[in-house]
């Protein structure tokens, strides 16, 4: 068996249009990182956003890269005009010069934070939420204050839609990737991907930033036969993380 961690680059909303009756289904592309066995593919009210999961999707951003890429990127509003998104979604800030699209508008993100894939996969961006209508204004996006529990419902939330999932027992992440990538959900295929908000089912609160998905391959015995990869989990970076990467002096 090899295990591939691998971190969603998601494909057009064509997919999500036509599918979006049945679930939450997107496409993914892999990037590889050339070492054997390990890849990276790497307005609602206020009231009704803390009793409704699908009013998630108004936090619920893309972030476009200087010029546009190919894939849609996703973040979490999280109020006070700052946005958290996977450091890989956004990139290298200085040269990608990200723009947010929010509520309809298209406005253009200066950095706060920028964290690495390698390290913690988080960029803490910022638009100027002046611009953003009363109600989004007045939004704020509380952190989970509790762990995240196998079992657990959550809801996964990006601008076209939710989807449903739960929260994985760290036996069901590979022995070898355990400390690391602990906090994951199941139902690959029907959830959102990288930058895409992971939210408490029932409090609404965000519990977690989507990163990678873990995959096992299998080796065939049969010389030439294909190998076959088969999609286990999803890793979100958990609010725990996250609370500890957003600086003292942010406030929302």
């Amino acid at each position: 068996m090899t295990i591939h961690l691998l971190s969603p680059i998601d494909l057009g909303e064509e997919r999500w249009r036509a599918q979006r009756k049945g679930s939450m289904r997107l496409g993914t592309k892999v990037l590889g990182l050339g070492c054997a066995g390990l890849a990276v593919a790497l307005l609602p009210t206020l009231g009704q956003a803390q009793s409704d999961p699908a009013a998630l999707t108004a936090v619920a951003v893309h972030i476009n890269r200087t010029p546009k890429q190919s894939w849609p990127g996703y973040g979490i509003y999280l109020g006070n005009g700052l946005i958290l998104t996977a450091a890989h979604v956004a990139g290298d800030v200085a040269q990608t010069k990200p723009h947010v699209v929010i509520a309809g508008q298209d406005l253009p993100a200066t950095l706060v934070k920028q964290g690495s894939l390698e390290g913690v996969d988080l960029t803490l961006l910022s638009i100027d939420g002046t611009k953003l209508p009363v109600g989004l204004q007045m939004r704020r996006t509380p952190l989970c204050d509790h762990p995240p529990i196998a079992g657990q419902g959550v809801v996964v939330a990006i601008p076209e839609g939710t989807a449903p999932s739960k929260v994985l027992p760290r036996q069901a992440i590979p022995a070898d990737l355990r400390g690391r990538f602990d906090t994951a959900i199941a139902d690959v295929a029907t959830t959102g991907n990288s930058g895409s908000g992971v939210f408490d089912a029932g409090r609404l609160c965000l519990m977690g930033i989507m990163s990678r998905k873990i995959s096992v391959s299998s080796i065939p015995f049969k010389v030439g036969a294909p190998v076959r990869t088969i999609d286990i989990a999803k890793y979100f970076v958990p609010a725990a993380q996250i609370k500890a990467f957003i600086p003292d002096n942010v406030s929302f």
